[in-house]
């Protein structure tokens, strides 16, 4: 069977040269226009060889026309599809195109074996859609904006192994990395707009549904991706703080790493 990965929010593309390596086949799909224009021609080839596929449309839970979407005036990576608050509105310009339903996309493409969600302010949304319809891929992950995408997780009867990535330390702790493409481990750089790695490429093991639930009470929602697997055991460990500690030790690794860079970057210039 196609190895297929979803890249929902794809931005300019700084996910798909890792997700080539994972997988036979790569949808991704981005609202913006800019930044498809931008894949289009990064990855010519590959698209030329039937291993990407760009997408220009706004995903959601229903087929419309004509829909408002929100670029940023200043940053291709921020637009989204709800209307931003009133004191941010005046940072974005509307522009119209489709929306389509995720589970049209499933349909039109094939099963999912990893799918990537990070559509700005409306994660939610669509992994309920996903997860109503039974649509349950070896691996998932969504940015954790709000309460209900914590909740979405946590209720889901299928994943019971569960990861977090903090958005603001991929650039650091996995700068160079190691990850697996088929049996094969290499070496790879995830850059400072990636969603970073997935599966077990991600540091750590994972964590069963209650330790997780405690995680997420002390890490709330925010800028970090939650990560899910419906074929990896997780670690059979009672005690919860064992996961809180890990995620203050790697953010003090990340902060250490931050600084070190920051010195050899003052280094350098002299």
């Amino acid at each position: 069977m196609k190895k297929i990965i979803y890249d929902f929010g794809a931005g300019d593309g700084n996910n798909i040269p890792y997700y080539l390596l994972k997988c036979d086949l790569v949808i991704a799909v981005d609202a913006n226009y800019i930044n498809c224009n931008i894949m289009k021609k990064k990855f010519f080839k590959e698209i030329s060889e039937g291993k990407l596929v760009v997408e220009n449309y706004i995903i959601s839970n229903q087929n419309r026309e004509n829909v408002e979407f929100f670029i940023h005036k200043e940053n291709n990576l921020l637009g989204q599809f709800p209307k931003p608050s009133d004191d941010l509105i005046e940072n974005f310009y509307v522009t119209k195109l489709i929306s389509v339903d995720v589970l049209s996309v499933f349909k039109k493409y094939g099963s999912p074996y990893y799918v990537k969600i990070d559509l700005e302010e409306y994660d939610n949304k669509i992994l309920k859609r996903i997860f109503e319809n039974n649509i349950n891929p070896y691996y998932i992950s969504a940015e954790a904006i709000n309460d209900e995408v914590i909740e979405l997780f946590l209720n889901n009867k299928i994943y019971k192994s569960f990861k977090l990535i903090e958005g603001n330390t991929v650039e650091f702790l996995y700068r160079k990395t190691n990850i697996y493409n088929q049996s094969q481990k290499i070496k790879f750089k995830f850059d400072k707009n990636s969603a970073g790695p997935f599966g077990n490429d991600l540091l750590g093991r994972w964590i069963k549904k209650e330790n997780f639930k405690q995680l997420m009470k002390y890490k709330k929602f925010g800028w970090r991706d939650i990560h899910a697997s419906r074929i990896d055991d997780f670690e059979e460990h009672m005690n919860g703080d064992k996961y809180i500690n890990i995620e203050k030790k790697l953010i003090k690794k990340a902060k250490f790493i931050k600084r070190l860079l920051r010195l050899k970057a003052k280094l350098n210039f002299f």
